[in-house]
Order: C-alpha cells, then sequence, then structure tokens
C-alpha cells in the first residue's frame, strides 16, 4: 500500500471522517465485486458491503497496522459474506436467490457482470469456492492472504480455486 492510504488509514483512526470516505472510495468496489460473486444478488451484496464499511468505521481505531488496511476491511467483508450465505441456508436456497435475480435482472446489467451463463455457473459453486475465487480473482489476493482472511489453509485454497475455475470451464465451453 502507499504511504498516502496509510497516512489516510492513520487520520481515519483519528476520528477525520474524510480519510475515511476516501479509504472507502478506494475499496468499494472490491468490496461489492466480492460480495456479489459471493452472494450471486445484488441487494445481499450491497446490504453486506454497508455493514462491514459500518463496522468498518467503528473499529478502524483497532486496526493495528494502517498498511493492512485494505485487507483488514476484506477480512470483515469475508465474514459477513459467510454469516449471510449461513441465512441462505436457513431461509431459502442460494439457488432460488439467484434465479430470482436473473429474472429481475435487465439484460444491460447481465452483461456488465459476465452474462447469466456466468452467474448461473457460480451459482453451482459451494460457498467456499466463490469466497476464495472471488477473493482470488476479483481483489487479487494470494493464496496465504485468502489464509489470513478465511482460516483455510493456503494449499487448500490453491486447490479449491483450481477446482472452481475447472468447474466454471466446463460449465461455460
Amino acid at each position: 500500500m502507499s504511504l498516502d492510504l496509510t497516512d489516510s488509514v492513520q487520520r481515519a483512526q483519528n476520528g477525520d471522517t474524510q480519510a475515511f470516505a476516501e479509504l472507502y472510495s478506494l475499496v468499494y468496489k472490491d468490496l461489492y465485486r466480492t460480495a456479489l460473486l459471493g452472494l450471486g444478488h445484488e441487494q445481499d451484496a450491497s446490504d453486506v458491503v454497508s455493514d462491514t464499511v459500518l463496522d468498518a468505521y467503528k473499529n478502524i481505531r483497532k486496526l493495528r497496522d494502517p498498511a493492512s488496511f485494505k485487507a483488514w476491511i476484506m477480512t470483515i467483508l469475508t465474514v459477513k459474506i459467510k454469516n449471510k450465505q449461513k441465512e441462505y441456508m436457513t431461509s431459502r436456497s442460494l439457488e432460488e436467490d439467484i434465479d430470482d435475480h436473473i429474472e429481475d435482472t435487465p439484460d444491460e446489467k447481465k452483461d456488465s457482470f459476465g452474462g447469466v451463463e456466468l452467474t448461473e455457473a457460480m451459482a453451482t459453486l459451494s460457498e467456499e469456492e466463490r469466497t476464495v475465487l472471488s477473493l482470488n480473482i476479483v481483489s487479487g489476493y494470494t493464496s496465504e492472504e485468502i489464509e489470513g482472511m478465511t482460516g483455510i489453509t493456503a494449499n487448500t485454497v490453491r486447490s479449491k480455486i483450481k477446482r472452481a475455475k475447472e468447474k466454471l470451464r466446463k460449465m461455460l465451453e
């Protein structure tokens, strides 16, 4: 991370709301894309990102290393995604939510997300596969960094990413 980002984190830790807004603007797209790939539903992704940002804002003073801000906020997001995925299992299946999302999404939005086929293919992956794949592909985290965020060993992360990519490749052929 750059020194400017570290400076913004330190200012945010001292109560500077404008500095936190700057940080938010730098990570929002990655947060949203990761949440959308992990959940498959725009509204839930937005809700999870909002909850994540609120928790980060409330707890930014607890962040020990300002240089690790992005990994820290992505860890918060990952926990929130897992909690939302658990909610899906108790209320309604993720597949039904994705089907609803696909039917309600205008064609231009489907195209901007990579198409209905990709959305449907992502729905066939396990929760862990979607999470590690989105953290790796969308946010660019290494398997070691993902291990720190999810508690899944780096070797397992690499295996899950490889299997998920193979599944997607087969489904999209």
